[in-house]
C-alpha cells in the first residue's frame, strides 16, 4: 500500500520532536485508554456494536469540533483540499473496522484474553512502521526497543496469566480471527494517522477523521444495528456513553496523536503496554482486587520494557507539522 503523494505540498519544513510533551501526552493516553473496556461492557447491555461506535464517535466528533474551529479561525492554515480528505480518509478506514470488531470480539473472549492479544498491535504497528516510514527503522533497530519490546509482551501476558482463578476457556476460531482484524486494523491506523496530523495537527486531524468515521458508522447502523437505541435507552446510559466519547475518543486520540507526532509511532504504541498493568491497577483499588506475587513481576517486566523503550531517541522528522 502507497501512502498518496504530495506535489503540491507547502515546503516541508523541520520539525525537531518534544520528548517532554511526547511523554507526557502518552502517558495521559496510556491512562485514558485502559478504561475503555469498563465503558464498553456496560454500554454492550443497552447498544449494540455499530450504534455504540456510532454515537460514541458522532459525540467525540461534536467534542471535538469547537476546537477545530477555532484553530481554523484564530490560526488559518492549510485548506482541506482533495490531497488532505484522502490523508484522512486512509485512518479513518481502518479505524472503523477496528472499533467495531473490537466490541463484537468482546462477545467471544474475556476482557483480560482480549487485552493481552491485543498487545500484539505493537509488533504489528513496528513492521508497518518499518514500511511506510524510513524515519523510523533507526527506532526498531535499537536493542532497547527490541528488548523493551518483548520484556512489555511478556509482561502483559504474565498479569493476565497469573490472575487468581482465571480461566481463559476455549476461544472459537472466529473469535480469534475478529480479535486479530481489530488488533491489526488499530496498528494501521496507527501507522497511517501520522501523516494527516503532520499535515493539519492533532486536533484538526482527528476533527476531520472522527468525521469521517461517523459518517461510514451510519449505513452499517441502519443496516446491522439499531439506529434508534438512544431514544429507548435510561439518560444514565447516554450520559456514560457522552463521557466515554469525549475521553476515550476525543482527548484520547489527540493526545495520541501528539505523542506519534514528538514520539513516532512505533514508540508510541510501544508504550500503550502499560494499559494491562493500569487496569488491572485500578480494578484492584475500586473493586478490591487482590494480586498475586507472580503478577506484581509481570507487572514490574512490564514496566522495565515500556523503560527501556522510552531511552530511544527518535530523529527529528521531515514532516509539516504545526504547533499545539
Amino acid at each position: 500500500m502507497k501512502l498518496p503523494s504530495l506535489p503540491d505540498a507547502p515546503a516541508a519544513r523541520e520539525h525537531t520532536p518534544d520528548l517532554a510533551k511526547g511523554r507526557l501526552a502518552i502517558f495521559a493516553t496510556v491512562a485514558i485508554w485502559s478504561t475503555p473496556s469498563l465503558f464498553m461492557f456496560y454500554l454492550n447491555r443497552s447498544y449494540d456494536p455499530y450504534a455504540q461506535n456510532l454515537y460514541r464517535y458522532a459525540a467525540g466528533f461534536l467534542a471535538v469540533l469547537p476546537f477545530v474551529l477555532w484553530r481554523y479561525r484564530r490560526h488559518g492554515g492549510l485548506r482541506l483540499d482533495r490531497r488532505l480528505l484522502l490523508l484522512c480518509l486512509l485512518p479513518a478506514l481502518p479505524n472503523v473496522v477496528h472499533q467495531v470488531t473490537q466490541v463484537v470480539s468482546l462477545f467471544y473472549m474475556g476482557p483480560g484474553v482480549y487485552a493481552i492479544f491485543t498487545r500484539s498491535s505493537v509488533i504489528i504497528t513496528a513492521i508497518l512502521a518499518l514500511v511506510f516510514f524510513p524515519e523510523e527503522r533507526s527506532v526498531i533497530r535499537q536493542w532497547q526497543f527490541q528488548l523493551g519490546t518483548a520484556f512489555g509482551l511478556v509482561g502483559a501476558v504474565g498479569v493476565v496469566l497469573f490472575q487468581p482463578g482465571w480461566e481463559a476457556g476455549e476461544v472459537p476460531l472466529a473469535g480469534l480471527g475478529i480479535a486479530f482484524l481489530a488488533t491489526f486494523s488499530w496498528a494501521l491506523y496507527g501507522v497511517l494517522v501520522k501523516a494527516p496530523s503532520a499535515e493539519l495537527g492533532p486536533v484538526r486531524s482527528f476533527g476531520v477523521i472522527s468525521l469521517f468515521t461517523s459518517l461510514m458508522l451510519v449505513p452499517l447502523t441502519l443496516a446491522l444495528g439499531d439506529i434508534g437505541t438512544p431514544l429507548r435507552v435510561g439518560w444514565e446510559v447516554n450520559v456514560i456513553l457522552v463521557f466515554s466519547a469525549v475521553t476515550c475518543i476525543s482527548l484520547a486520540h489527540v493526545l495520541y496523536y501528539i505523542a506519534i507526532r514528538e514520539l513516532g509511532v512505533a514508540l508510541s504504541q510501544t508504550l500503550q503496554l502499560l494499559c494491562p498493568a493500569l487496569a488491572l491497577g485500578l480494578s484492584a483499588w475500586i473493586f478490591e482486587e487482590k494480586l498475586t506475587p507472580a503478577q506484581l513481576w509481570s507487572a514490574g517486566l512490564l514496566l522495565v520494557g515500556a523503560f527501556l523503550a522510552m531511552q530511544v531517541k527518535p530523529g527529528a522528522t521531515s514532516q509539516a507539522a504545526e504547533q499545539v
